[in-house]
Formats: C-alpha cells, sequence, structure tokens
C-alpha cells in the first residue's frame, strides 16, 4: 500500500502530467495535420482524376498496410539519410499525419459517397461548379455522417501516440516508464495512471463528439 502512496508523490504525478502535455501536444497537431491531408486525399480518389487519383490511391493502400511503428523509424531514421532531419516530436508528428491521414483518406472517401448522388446534381444545376458544390454541399454532409468514424480514428490515434516510445518521444508512457524503471514497486501504479490518463482525454473527445454530433442534427 505504501509502494501506490509513493508513487502517487506530487513529483512523479507533474512528471506524468508533462508528459500527458506532450502527447496532447502531438495528438492535437497530429489530427489537425491529417483531418487536413486526409481530406485532400479523400477527395482526390474520390473525384478519379485521371491517373492521380490511381496513383493517390495506390500510396495510401501502401501506407495503410504498413505498420505505423516503421512509419514512425522512417521518419527519426529514415529521412535524415535524405538531408531531412527533424526533431523527436516533429518527427512523431509528420509519422502520425503520414499513417493517419491515409486511414481518414478512405474513411472521408466513405463518407462522401454515402451523400446521395441527387444532391451534388441539384446543386450543379442550381449554377454552382464541381468544386463549389463538393465544398458547399457535398462536404458538410459526409461531414456529419462520418463523425462517429473520425472519432474512432482520433482515439485511436491518442493511443497511437505511446508507440513513439520507441525514438523517445518524452510522452505519458515515457515518462511513466522513467518512473517505474527507478522503483519496480511503481509499475502496477503507473500502469493505472496511465489507464486513467488516457481513458480521461479519449473519453473526452468522445463527449465532445456526441455535443457536436446533437448541435448538427
Amino acid at each position: 500500500m505504501k509502494s501506490f502512496i509513493d508513487a502517487y508523490s506530487w513529483i512523479n504525478l507533474r512528471y506524468l502530467l508533462e508528459g500527458l502535455w506532450i502527447t496532447v501536444e502531438v495528438s492535437v497537431a497530429s489530427v489537425i495535420l491529417s483531418f487536413i491531408l486526409g481530406s485532400f486525399l479523400g477527395i482526390i480518389r474520390y473525384t478519379k482524376i485521371k491517373y492521380v487519383s490511381a496513383i493517390v490511391g495506390f500510396i495510401i493502400d501502401l501506407i495503410r498496410n504498413l505498420p505505423l511503428l516503421l512509419i514512425i523509424f522512417f521518419t527519426y531514421f529514415g529521412l535524415p539519410n535524405f538531408g531531412f532531419k527533424s526533431e523527436i516530436i516533429p518527427a512523431t508528428i509528420l509519422a502520425m499525419t503520414i499513417f493517419e491521414s491515409t486511414m481518414l483518406a478512405e474513411i472521408i472517401r466513405s463518407g462522401i459517397q454515402a451523400v446521395p448522388n441527387g444532391q451534388m446534381e441539384g446543386a450543379r444545376a442550381n449554377g454552382l461548379t464541381y468544386w463549389q458544390a463538393m465544398f458547399q454541399i457535398i462536404l458538410p454532409q459526409a461531414y456529419k455522417k462520418m463523425i462517429p468514424a473520425l472519432v474512432s480514428q482520433f482515439i485511436s490515434l491518442i493511443k497511437d501516440t505511446s508507440l513513439a516510445t520507441i525514438i523517445v518521444l518524452p510522452d505519458l508512457t515515457y515518462h511513466a516508464q522513467i518512473i517505474y524503471g527507478q522503483n519496480a514497486n511503481y509499475i502496477i501504479p503507473m500502469f493505472l495512471a496511465l489507464a486513467v490518463m488516457y481513458f480521461i482525454v479519449c473519453y473526452g473527445l468522445s463527449v465532445l463528439a456526441n455535443y457536436i454530433d446533437r448541435r448538427l442534427a
């Protein structure tokens, strides 16, 4: 019992919160960037632009079938061989963005396909160009349908940041490892702390998504 109390000393909790902040920082940046890039890739794949859509589709399928850990390794250890050296946090954000954007691209493409064809036809009949109709009529409806799938993917992204401990990203999981590495009696308390903190962040995102979904309804 004493080991549990000692494990949750203010020094350890503050150190965990510092790691949590890095996790949130990396997650937010990756979510925003992957959503933008994923939307772009999903639209291109849906529109079936000659050659371009096929190439984009091949790249998406290739990256989606690679382990995220391999992409993290490549961005941090591989890119410097091509002259693109990056610090740990930017390299992690880049790897997460590349991987998650391909996942989101398929979700977004499916969301666009779920919008009835009559919506596009009606928009074009009212004088809108194809791209005006896509961004003003189709995408808003598609995003609303995609909220559950997008949130699920974003939650996976948050949890996947722990994989970057392999390149010593000072995130929540890494800080917990440092703490219980100094005292083996802290292993279980740190695992419990990790579970609670990840749950709070992921559940908070789910609650926010449900609120947005109700507002849009």
